[in-house]
């Protein structure tokens, strides 16, 4: 499982494609839908990953997206 990290998943948003721009090495995880607020006017939120984090989530077929 060498390339069991997030930036080689195809559910990592690095945000470059949005022109945000992300600290560091960090981006979204966009597997799961977004964290709910606790709120009515909060937004949700995508959880914040490294590029060389990874889950359990994580199988050979999901390469980065193209």
């Amino acid at each position: 499982m060498a390339n069991a990290k997030c930036e080689s998943c195809r559910f990592f948003d690095e945000h470059k494609v949005n022109g945000a721009v992300a600290q560091n090495d960090e981006g979204l995880c966009r597997f799961n839908p977004p964290v709910s607020q606790p709120g009515p006017d909060a937004h949700g939120l995508w959880p914040v990953v490294g590029s060389t984090d990874w889950c359990g989530h994580y199988t050979p077929g999901m390469t980065a997206a193209e």
